[in-house]
């Protein structure tokens, strides 16, 4: 017994010492939003694939760009805007997988303001997050012909920090949200849905795509690590899938990796269900159609466009080719 014992001992210990490490950076804190790679590792599944993968958190003072730039993370979760302008700047970030299908942004609005459609905004105060969420967002100002500087017809922007306060306090007419977490936010103060308006960006036509995983081109030239992110996307692409259909689990296991103690059960368990619409229909490979259109968004900015020109090398489909092909 002492043999069985001591050998099952050595086979865990070898296959820990030969397992592959991969440091995966978030683009917020521990959350639902990050569901499938939590949910993978709990589950086993970077295990099953050799991966010893570590998941690092992100918070308002990390911008995953710069992580990942000064060696910090392998592999980063962002979205295409702030990616293709970080890219453009000379950071050479490429995507290798697309978990969100869709997204999730949107301006919410009191409607005591006034506020009907887009062409209400002008000599509003909206709020918007920076730290390159705010690229799609210039983005659609650009495109409605608003000026964001303060001026006469245009919008004044004030900087929101990761809260609702700005809308609550009636600082801002409307303020940046997720559909599955600021808005609840909202509706959880006291705030009725029928005293608000909301713009979805999908539903604006400058909908951009949000929380991709991305790389730096130079490491895929390595084929020892382009065969670590085959196994690591397709590990996570099967955590995404065991959450959404698994979506009161998959909040559990998020709360149980959640170090800071901040969430709730009740949020989380809100916040996966509304996750699960986005990641739905997505086996991770990128739709180029859907990149093409981020980077005619972006594109469109006037005289001060989000990217100046249509990137090229920015998105693979090596990685899901070869992931989705096993």
């Amino acid at each position: 017994m002492k043999k069985l014992v001591t050998a099952a001992f050595l086979a865990a210990v070898a296959s820990q010492a030969s397992a592959e490490d991969v440091n995966l950076q978030l683009k917020w804190v521990t959350q639902a939003q990050f569901a499938g790679y939590y949910v993978a590792q709990a589950k086993g599944f970077y295990e099953e694939e050799g991966l010893n993968v570590t998941i690092l958190p992100g918070g308002p003072d990390i911008a995953p760009t710069q992580v990942i730039a000064g060696g910090g993370a392998d592999v980063i979760v962002e979205w295409m805007p702030a990616a293709l302008a970080a890219r453009e700047k000379g950071l050479p970030l490429v995507n290798i997988a697309q978990p969100f299908a869709s997204s999730g942004m949107m301006l919410t609005c009191l409607k005591e303001t006034g506020i009907t459609s887009p062409a209400d905004f002008a000599d509003k105060t909206l709020g918007v997050w920076f730290f390159g969420n705010e690229y799609p967002f210039l983005s659609w100002m650009s495109q409605l012909g608003l000026a964001t500087d303060g001026s006469a017809g245009g919008v004044t922007v004030l900087k929101q920090g990761f809260n609702v306060d700005p809308l609550l306090q009636k600082q801002a007419a409307c303020i940046s949200t997720m559909t599955y977490n600021e808005y609840w936010q909202v509706i959880d103060a006291g705030i009725t849905e029928d005293q608000l308006v909301t713009f979805k960006y999908e539903d604006q036509g400058v909908a951009t795509l949000e929380d991709g995983l991305y790389v730096l081109e130079d490491r895929l030239a390595d084929p020892a690590f382009q065969e670590t992110m085959v196994k690591f996307v397709r590990a996570s692409m099967k955590g995404w899938k065991y959450a959404e259909e698994n979506s009161d689990e998959a909040a559990m296991i998020v709360l149980e990796n959640d170090q800071t103690g901040a969430q709730t059960e009740n949020h989380q368990k809100r916040m996966m269900g509304e996750i699960a619409k986005l990641t739905a229909g997505s086996n991770g490979a990128l739709d180029v159609a859907d990149a093409e259109r981020t980077v005619a968004s972006l594109l469109s900015g006037g005289s001060d466009p989000v990217i100046t020109k249509a990137p090229e090398g920015a998105w693979t489909s090596a990685i899901t080719d070869k992931a989705l092909a096993q």
